[in-house]
């Protein structure tokens, strides 16, 4: 014990740890920020447009979900890590910049196509194409918000003061102008606005402020980018087998309402894992130059999770009943079973992504999250069929508990052959 804080009282003491106290506190205030301005709109969104208006706005999102994870392609990681490794050589950061930027561009334009085409072969889709049309702009400006730019560098404070005007603008527009329930297409307009708006601002930043040079686009450069990075792309792109797929199989096979009553209650799990990831994503470029510093950091995170996830059990019916109307009631079911999955996505961040991913294990870490997305995939299927809402949280619990495990023991059986 005494041992440890020792080697804590070190690491904050560094220059190092100083970066990582600064940037911890940085993404602590957007998460924060990204919390409360929910809870000033959701009250009023829920009295306004009702659960159905909250099931289509959710159904676009997780279709929206599934083309974002195209467009960034795994680049949030792999990016991450060559700026942190390169990051004094502004020529290499440069290169790396311009062929990650030209790359998602190249990848949007590929979802946009894919997203037309299934306006023309479901009729689900088409009869929401309007809802997810709008969503979808929240993908350039995603692309020219370039977070892991400044992840790899370690400055958050970027990335925070735009997430906070981008909150803020949308905060203020919800209640200057959803006054309706058919206003409900509002919500996701506004938050696609306020991505755009941050991403012109972050791009003349770094085009300007940190003078990173955008070269134009080179195939060759773009397509071994794309390579490059489409084992994590495959990391980030299956678990939506499981997690937003779960939204749409709610949509085909229950309810609007029955879609509106899993995301009110999965939303604050939802919060509670980008105010977890925290943690995960400041320790992670750092973790890129300085592989030896693991242990602290697994410590830190798995202690702070498991009191969220108590937290969370406790007090779902207070939660639920505080934000929400009495036709939400259901949603202290989904909240109470959900929660119990942030200790083992905390797993998978620690020991896979924290891990496995940066000591170059991608291949290792791609298998492990196909084997446990296609499982959840497949059990989703009859969970739901049978059990709506509550199919759908065992779905999230069984397999982010399958997700964390596994990661769990491959990163120490990757330890010991290290040790050997």
């Amino acid at each position: 014990m005494v041992v440890s804080m020792i080697k804590y009282s070190r690491l904050i003491g560094s220059k190092d740890g100083k970066i990582l106290v600064s940037n911890f506190l940085y993404l602590t205030l957007m998460q924060v920020a990204g919390f409360i301005f929910p809870l000033l709109t959701l009250p009023y969104l829920a009295k306004i447009i009702g659960t159905n208006g909250f099931g289509r706005i959710a159904f676009a999102s997780a279709v929206i979900i599934w083309l974002q994870t195209i467009s960034d392609w795994g680049f949030n990681y792999t990016a991450t890590r060559n700026i942190a490794r390169n990051r004094d050589d502004k020529q290499i950061v440069s290169k790396i910049f311009s062929s990650v930027f030209w790359a998602r561009c190249v990848l949007m334009i590929f979802s946009l196509f894919l997203l037309v085409l299934l306006f023309c072969i479901i009729s689900e889709f088409k009869e929401n194409a309007d809802v997810i049309l709008v969503t979808f702009l929240m993908i350039p400006g995603n692309i020219m918000f370039s977070e892991w730019f400044f992840q790899g560098i370690e400055k958050m404070k970027y990335i925070t003061f735009l997430n906070l005007l981008a909150k803020f603008f949308f905060t203020i527009c919800i209640f200057l102008f959803v006054k309706d329930k058919d206003d409900y297409i509002l919500q996701p307009l506004f938050v696609s606005l306020g991505f755009i708006s941050s991403g012109f601002i972050a791009l003349y930043i770094i085009l300007f402020r940190w003078e990173i040079q955008l070269t134009r686009p080179v195939w060759t450069d773009i397509r071994k980018t794309i390579k490059d990075s489409t084992n994590v792309f495959i990391n980030n792109l299956m678990p939506n087998m499981y997690n937003s797929m779960a939204t749409i199989l709610l949509g085909f096979f229950s309810s609007e309402t029955m879609v509106g009553i899993y995301s009110s209650g999965k939303n604050f799990v939802s919060v509670s894992n980008t105010m977890l990831a925290i943690i995960s994503r400041t320790f992670f470029p750092y973790l890129s130059r300085k592989e030896n510093k693991h242990r602290i950091y697994a410590k830190i995170s798995i202690c702070i999770t498991l009191i969220v996830v108590v937290a969370l059990f406790v007090l779902a019916p207070f939660i639920i009943h505080l934000f929400y109307t009495e036709d939400f009631s259901d949603s202290i079911k989904v909240l109470r079973i959900t929660s119990i999955s942030l200790l083992f996505i905390t797993l998978n961040n620690v020991y896979g992504t924290n891990y496995l991913l940066i000591h170059n294990c991608d291949k290792l870490l791609r298998n492990i999250v196909v084997v446990a997305s296609l499982t959840g995939f497949l059990i989703s299927f009859p969970l739901i069929y049978y059990w709506g809402y509550i199919g759908a949280s065992l779905t999230f619990l069984f397999t982010s508990m399958m997700l964390g495990t596994l990661s769990t023991c491959f990163a120490i059986k990757v330890k010991r052959n290290q040790c050997k």
